[in-house]
Formats: structure tokens, C-alpha cells, sequence
């Protein structure tokens, strides 16, 4: 596609070129943010398309799928995950989340309360500041529990196709599920689903008709090197074919994801993180038809008995996670960085699934544990089949705590960042921690750049309507091997 005639007129005279190494959820986001405001930007990505990594399906708005995380990470994710939906609204899958606690999990259903009372308090503050931020409901309507005889009531009513009231949701749960083997009351909260392929989407359509955009696909970088007493970069990168490209940047942004490490070792910045190998399942379940929530069963992470996650999407496609070691996590799968390399080194059995290919008799046993897994609490849902190769990819966290969720960035250095988003929805903070440090390393004159320093400007972005958006994911999840149904819009 031609770069449109319509795309708005550059806000920054700057002529810094900025490259940004990697065209995941981090890399695509702060390309787009940079080139919506005019800034000479090049995307690197080494693979064929953007966004591809660890299986995204959550926003986390609000954070309630970690118990053990402290209220301030789920503070964080809250605000940005409203920054999230309002920038990529057509990425977004509207429905809510059910939490149900296990009779054999240690904890309560109301240990959640007072971060909850918290989280709704800080939306109301954001929704009071900016009506704008009103994307997650009403704030009086962020989450509510419900009792058994609640649910009770709602076993008999037919399952609709869309919901007139928050109740709506809760009846396929209340019909399919064993509700003997719960805790009650049962948590709702407006945590909604993101779509991958549809990320996806956005950020391919809005790079074709964004002309300070240079997206560079199937080009891996091999070597970085910076003059001494100089700002300026050479980044040399080799094509499918061999061929090398010597390019210069006076600002280079690593948004490499779990390989970061690399990037940061061509630079001699040492680093402290973690990589941890993860998986999802797809599963088919036809006979499933109706409105549903995504559901979390909590259980206790690494045990036989972890949380159980089951994704709702069209046509009875279910994304699944179990946080066990036979389904989503994995022996071995989290590793640390060294005293001598900033890349947490993954064995080679994970490297392959990531680069090459799952054996079919992996993809085949991990995929039925998972349907296992979620049947102990659905039984009917054994009826459900392996319908793809699992959603997989590494994440990376940046220091030493496992259970970090809300990351942005780091700098070393002259004109070099790091973006280490644990989840999307932090993509956005880190951009514009990086568009500062452009301001502090005199790059943009901030009196330029003025109010867009806090406001979210993706007029292009926003431009793509939800109809080419659906059109184009569908292309993509093809293109990977995944139904199509991943692809559309609850």
C-alpha cells in the first residue's frame, strides 16, 4: 500500500533519525508514537510481520490475575491499560473477567477487595480527570461478586449472543461450571481481552501510510557500534539473503524482547534480567455457543493445581493457560542473565519451538493437559479438541523479581534505550519515557514538542476502521497458522 496523501503534517522539525530494533508490541508502539509526530524512524524487525512473541490475550487493567503482585503494579497497569484502549481501540475484546477461587486454594475470595476498592477509586479519579478515560465501563461498575445464589439463578436462563446487563456474563459460567468445586462469591471485573492479531493490524496498516515510518522486515541486526566522542550509531543489519546495510542513527532503541541481551551485549551495556519460556493452547470446543467471560480459576503458580485461564473467542475458540508446569510454564523455562552476557541464555529445546517448529506430539500432549486442566472445573469441556500449535514466546523481566509485571524502560548510556515491557499495555509508557530522554539528549526542543509530551498523538493509527483491521488480522493469523477466529472481534 502507498503511503496516503491524507497522513497529517509532521508536528516536529527534528532531524534526529531514530532506529527502533524489534517490531513486537514494544518496538511497533513506539515506532508508531514517534512517526505520528513526524520523527525520522526505522523499524528493524528480523522476522516477516510485526507483533509476534509471548501470546498476548490479556490487558490486565487493573492487574487482578496476580495475587502476588503489590497494589502499585496493579495501579500502573490500570492507568495504562486505559491509555491502551483508547490508542488501539479496535484491538481490544470487550468482555469482562470472571475470578473464582478453587475450594482446595489457601486463599479467600474477598483477599481482593481492598485492592479492588483501590483500583476502582483510581478510575473514577481518571475518568473524573479525562471523560475520555471512561473505556472499561462505568466506575461504580468496575468489578462486583456475586453469591452462589446468584448464579444459581442464571442456570436456567437461555446463554445470549450479547449482553444487556453485566448478569449476561455470567451465564454460560454458571450453567457449564462445577460450582461445588468454588469458593463464593465469584469476582466480575471489566479485565478485557487484546488481540494480538489485531495489534498486529493496526500497527502493519498505520506503517503503510506513515512516511517517516521505515519498517524493515526479514533484516537481523549483527553489529552496532558507536564513534567515540559521537552520539551517532552505525547499526549493520543482514537481509534473508546475506547481504549486509550499513546505516547510521543518532538514537537506537532496543526492543528486542527476551533476545535484548544481544542488542545490549553488541553495546557492552550489562544488564540485569530474567527470560522465561511460556506457552498457550487453542482449543475447539463447537459445541459451546453463546456469550462468555474469559474465566480464572486461581491456584497456586508451578503446582499441579495453577491458576487455570480460559480466553473466549468467536466460533468456539478458546485460548488456554495453565500456570503448571506441563502446560504453560516449563522445567527450566525461566533463566537469569550472567556476569558476562546480558542474554539469558534459554536451552536449545526452546530456542527450536521459538525459531523452528513444536514436534506434533508436544503440541498434542501439552494442549490435551490444558483441556484437562480446565475440565476439572468445566467438566463438559473434554468435549473441546486441539485445533493449533500452542501461542508461544519468551518474555523477558528486567532485574531479579520473577513476579515484576509493570516494566517500562532503561537508558545507558548516550542515546541508547532499553524497552523492557513485561506487559503490552506498558508499551505506551515506555515510548513516552523514551520521548523524554529525547528531549533531555536535546534531540526534540521540548517547547516543540509541547502538550504531545503528555497526550497520546496516533491520528494515522486511529485512522484504521475495525472492518480492515478484522480483514488484515485474519491475513495474518493465516500467514502463522491459526484460525481465524483468533482473528475476529467478540
Amino acid at each position: 500500500m502507498n503511503k496516503m496523501s491524507s497522513t497529517p503534517q509532521p508536528l516536529l522539525s527534528s532531524a534526529a533519525k531514530i532506529a527502533i530494533i524489534g517490531g513486537g508490541v514494544a518496538g511497533s508502539t513506539i515506532a508508531l508514537r514517534f512517526a505520528e509526530l513526524g520523527l525520522d524512524t526505522t523499524l528493524i524487525e528480523k522476522g516477516p510481520s510485526l507483533v509476534n512473541g509471548p501470546p498476548i490475550c490479556h490487558l490486565h487493567a487493573g492487574g487482578n490475575l496476580y495475587r502476588e503482585i503489590c497494589d502499585e503494579q496493579c495501579l500502573t497497569l490500570l492507568k495504562q491499560s486505559i491509555d491502551t484502549v483508547r490508542v488501539y481501540p479496535h484491538s481490544i475484546n470487550i468482555r469482562p473477567t470472571i475470578i473464582a477461587l478453587p475450594k482446595t486454594d489457601k486463599g479467600q475470595p474477598t483477599d481482593l477487595l481492598p485492592r479492588l476498592e483501590k483500583l476502582r477509586t483510581k478510575y473514577s479519579e481518571l475518568v473524573t480527570q479525562d471523560i475520555r478515560n471512561k473505556v472499561l465501563g462505568e466506575p461504580a461498575d468496575y468489578f462486583r461478586f456475586y453469591s452462589r445464589e446468584d448464579i444459581t439463578a442464571l442456570v436456567n436462563k437461555p446463554i445470549p449472543n450479547e449482553a444487556s446487563q453485566a448478569s449476561d456474563w455470567l451465564i454460560s459460567f454458571a450453567q457449564h461450571v462445577d460450582l461445588d468445586n468454588l469458593k463464593f462469591p465469584v469476582l466480575l471485573v471489566q479485565e478485557y481481552g487484546w488481540s494480538a492479531f489485531r495489534m498486529a493490524a493496526i500497527t502493519s496498516l498505520a506503517i503503510d501510510r506513515l512516511s517517516s515510518c521505515h519498517l524493515q522486515t526479514n533484516s537481523k541486526v549483527v553489529a552496532i557500534t558507536q564513534q567515540e566522542n559521537d552520539s551517532a550509531w552505525q547499526v549493520t543489519t543482514k537481509n534473508g539473503i546475506g547481504s549486509l546495510n550499513h546505516q547510521h542513527f543518532d538514537y537506537v532503541i532496543n526492543a528486542c524482547g527476551f533476545k535484548s541481551g544481544e542488542i545490549d551485549d553488541m553495546v557492552s551495556a550489562k544488564r540485569q534480567r530474567m527470560v522465561e519460556f511460556k506457552a498457550a493452547y487453542v482449543a475447539h470446543w463447537p459445541q459451546c455457543q453463546g456469550l462468555w467471560p474469559e474465566i480464572i480459576f486461581y491456584g497456586e503458580r508451578g503446582t499441579p493445581q495453577g491458576m487455570a485461564q480460559l480466553t473466549p473467542y468467536p466460533d468456539g475458540y478458546f485460548q488456554l493457560h495453565g500456570m503448571t508446569q506441563d502446560i504453560t510454564l516449563f522445567d527450566q523455562g525461566l533463566v537469569a542473565s550472567s556476569l558476562h552476557s546480558a542474554q539469558p541464555q534459554l536451552a536449545s529445546r526452546f530456542i527450536e519451538k521459538i525459531d523452528k517448529q513444536w514436534p506434533e506430539q508436544l503440541v498434542n500432549n501439552r494442549t490435551l493437559g490444558s483441556i484437562e486442566h480446565i475440565a476439572q472445573f468445566i467438566p463438559a469441556f473434554t468435549q473441546a479438541e486441539v485445533a493449533a500449535k500452542p501461542l508461544f514466546g519468551a518474555q523477558q523481566i528486567p532485574g531479579e523479581d520473577a513476579d515484576l509485571r509493570a516494566a517500562d524502560v532503561s537508558f545507558h548510556g548516550r542515546h541508547y534505550a532499553r524497552a523492557e515491557i513485561v506487559k503490552g499495555s506498558s508499551a505506551l509508557a515506555a515510548a513516552d519515557a523514551i520521548l523524554a530522554n529525547l528531549v533531555d539528549c536535546g534531540l526534540i526542543a521540548e517547547t516543540e514538542l509541547g502538550e504531545y509530551l503528555t497526550q497520546h498523538y496516533f491520528p494515522v493509527s486511529q485512522q484504521c476502521s475495525e472492518s480492515e483491521v478484522t480483514e488484515r488480522a485474519m491475513v495474518l493469523a493465516k500467514q502463522r497458522d491459526y484460525p481465524i477466529a483468533l482473528a475476529k472481534n467478540l
